[in-house]
C-alpha cells in the first residue's frame, strides 16, 4: 500500500470527508498572487502558482515534504489516539478539523517548514570542515541528519497546531455543543500534542548535537510564549480599550510564526558544521520568509474577491495593526463603534473601512520588505536549483492581485 493510500485510509478513519474547515490559525491559501511590481527582480522561470512552487521544490529535495512526519503520525500509539479522535465526529471541537487538515493539506502550507529546511540544507551543501554529518548517508545532496531535523521541525509545528485547538471552556456558548464533548476533545488534544512533542524530543536526542537541541528548545519556548501572547490578544480583540502597536505585533509574530523556521534553518547549518556567517544567513532567510508568509496570510481576507472567504478576520493581523497605526487610537475606536451592530462587530463593514485606508497597502509593502531581506540572505549561498526554489517561495508569497 502506498503512503498516499495510507493517508487516505487514516482520513477516513478520522471521519474526514471533503476539504477541512480551516481554523483562524491555519495558513491560508496563497493562490491570489500576481506580479510583484517594482521590487527585486525575479527569474523568468519563476512558477506562477504556489502549488507549482512547492511541487518543483519537492522534486529537488527528493520526496514530498507533505508526507514527512507520517512515520510518527501512523504509529501504533497515535492509532490508539485516532480511535478516540473518531468519537469527536459530529461535534464542533476544533481538533477534528485539525486532524482533517493534516491529511487534506491541498495547499501544502502545513508542511512548508520542513521543505524549507531541506532546501536550505541542499543549497548550502556540505561544509569544507570535518562534520559529524559526514558519517550519515547523503541523498539528493542532503544529509540524513538534516532530513531528521526537517521531520522534527514538522512534528513541533504539528503539535502546536493540535494544542492550539484546545477550547477555552469558560467561553463556551450553547451553539458550541455539549460541554462533555469539548472536555473530551481537550483531553485528546493535550495527549496527542504531547505525544508529538515527545517524539520530536526523542528525535533531537538521537541527533546527538547539543547546540541543535538548544536551538530547537529555544524555538519551542518562543512558540509557547508567542501563542500565549496571541491568545491574550485574541481574547481582548473585541475590546476597544486594548490594542497592540506595530513593534509589539512584529515581536509577537516572530515568536509564534518565525522562530521555529529561523532556528531550524540555522540548526541545519550547524549539523553540517557550516561557519557562523552561513548559519546566520540561514537564520535570516527563515525569519524573513516566515514573516512574509504570515503577512501574506493576514492579507488574504482583504484581497480576495469572494466575500464568503473574507467575512471575518483577526483584529490583530498585519493590515489591521498598520491601519490602527496610521489612524491613531481615537479614530480607530470610533471606527470600531461604527462597525458594531446590536452588540456584535460587523466584519464586512469594518473590512471595507480598513481597505479604504493605508493598512492593506502598507502590509503588502511590509511583506515585500521581508521578502527582499530573505532574498538578500540567499545571496550568500552558491547558485543552485535549491537556492532558486527558495527564491521562488519568496516570490510566491510576495505576489498579490
Amino acid at each position: 500500500m502506498s503512503l498516499r493510500q495510507l493517508l487516505l485510509r487514516l482520513s477516513g478513519y478520522l471521519g474526514a470527508s471533503g476539504p477541512p474547515h480551516r481554523q483562524w490559525w491555519c495558513a491560508r491559501s496563497l493562490d491570489s498572487i500576481s506580479s510583484v511590481g517594482s521590487w527585486r527582480g525575479r527569474s523568468s522561470r519563476t512558477p506562477a502558482h504556489w502549488n507549482q512552487v512547492v511541487s518543483e521544490a519537492e522534486k529537488i529535495v527528493g520526496y514530498p515534504a507533505s508526507f514527512m512526519s507520517l512515520r510518527c503520525l501512523l504509529s501504533d500509539e497515535l492509532s490508539n489516539i485516532a480511535m478516540q479522535v473518531r468519537k469527536l465526529v459530529g461535534t464542533q471541537h476544533p481538533l477534528l478539523s485539525t486532524a482533517r487538515g493534516l491529511v487534506h493539506d491541498s495547499r501544502h502550507n502545513l508542511q512548508l517548514r520542513g521543505l524549507v529546511v531541506l532546501l536550505i540544507s541542499k543549497a548550502a551543501g556540505p561544509s569544507t570542515g570535518n562534520s559529524p554529518c559526514q558519517n550519515y548517508d547523503m541523498v539528493s545532496g542532503i544529509y540524513s541528519c538534516q532530513r531528521s531535523l526537517a521531520e522534527i521541525t514538522e512534528l513541533i509545528h504539528t503539535a502546536l497546531l493540535v494544542h492550539r485547538g484546545i477550547v477555552n471552556l469558560s467561553e463556551l456558548q450553547s451553539s458550541d455543543g455539549p460541554l462533555k464533548d469539548m472536555q473530551f476533545g481537550n483531553k485528546i488534544a493535550i495527549l496527542s500534542g504531547d505525544f508529538l512533542l515527545a517524539n520530536a524530543c526523542n528525535g533531537l536526542a538521537l541527533l546527538q548535537n547539543t547546540k541543535v537541541s538548544e536551538l530547537l528548545a529555544s524555538a519551542l519556548m518562543d512558540l509557547v510564549q508567542g501563542v500565549y501572547r496571541e491568545n491574550s490578544a485574541s481574547a481582548k480583540e473585541h475590546s476597544i480599550t486594548d490594542d497592540i502597536g506595530v513593534s509589539t505585533w512584529k515581536e509577537q509574530t516572530f515568536l509564534s510564526h518565525c522562530a521555529l523556521l529561523a532556528k531550524s534553518c540555522q540548526a541545519a547549518m550547524e549539523l553540517a558544521k557550516h561557519d557562523a556567517e552561513v548559519q546566520d544567513m540561514a537564520f535570516q532567510y527563515g525569519k524573513h520568509m516566515a514573516m512574509s508568509h504570515k503577512i501574506n496570510s493576514d492579507l488574504q481576507p482583504f484581497i480576495k474577491d469572494k466575500a464568503s472567504d473574507s467575512k471575518t478576520f483577526n483584529l490583530n493581523s498585519a493590515p489591521v495593526v498598520l491601519h490602527q497605526e496610521f489612524l491613531g487610537r481615537d479614530v480607530w475606536i470610533k471606527q470600531i463603534r461604527e462597525a458594531q451592530e446590536k452588540g456584535r462587530l460587523n466584519y464586512t463593514k469594518l473590512r471595507e473601512t480598513i481597505k479604504a485606508g493605508k493598512g492593506v497597502t502598507s502590509a503588502i509593502d511590509l511583506c515585500r520588505y521581508h521578502g527582499n531581506k530573505a532574498l538578500e540572505a540567499l545571496e550568500s549561498f552558491p547558485p543552485s536549483e535549491a537556492r532558486s526554489a527558495l527564491e521562488n517561495i519568496v516570490f510566491a508569497v510576495t505576489r498579490f492581485s
